[in-house]
């Protein structure tokens, strides 16, 4: 491979990395709340009330992690625990009304649009590029990261404190 392709490579994940943290940056700024938070918002919308171990597996997360999420968007009041009634050791998350007003303002998270358009390509343009970006992953040394399946840069339970760049190898485990 030439030095050229080298490049090209370097920046096409230059800009990829970029549109993900101009993205980010815009949904916190509009809506106060990071991709991961959002998530676990629209799920609660989709899909009602649940336990914590419940949204860690549709979110591809562990459960410290989204406890983490959910500590964060319950002292926002976007989010309340409840005791199950029927089984005391179950607590449930539950969106509240101003966690629904959010999601309802908030922007279309960056994954949605990448959605719209994987979707529309054919099974062997799927494959190639589920192919090739496992491969940049694992030359990056990057397979074992915690991801979620979302577009989102920096530790997935993090808030935004400043304004530094991140680039999501401090959340590894």
């Amino acid at each position: 491979m030439s030095d050229r392709h080298i490049e090209e490579v370097l920046i096409a994940l230059r800009r990829v990395t970029r549109a993900v943290d101009l993205h980010s940056k815009h949904l916190m700024k509009t809506s106060g709340l990071t991709a991961p938070q959002m998530m676990i918002l629209q799920i609660l919308r989709d899909h009602g009330d649940a336990i914590i171990s419940d949204i860690a597996k549709r979110v591809n997360l562990s459960q410290a992690t989204v406890t983490s999420i959910i500590d964060r968007l319950e002292k926002r009041n976007l989010v309340v625990r409840e005791r199950s009634s029927q089984d005391k050791r179950k607590v449930y998350a539950c969106l509240t009304e101003e966690g629904a007003e959010i999601i309802r303002n908030a922007p279309t998270p960056l994954q949605e649009y990448f959605k719209r358009q994987f979707r529309d390509l054919q099974d062997w343009e799927q494959l190639q590029i589920i192919s090739s970006l496992q491969r940049v992953a694992q030359m990056m040394d990057a397979q074992h990261i915690d991801a979620a399946p979302l577009l989102d840069v920096g530790a997935i339970d993090r808030q935004y404190e400043d304004d530094k760049p991140r680039f999501g190898f401090e959340d590894s485990k």
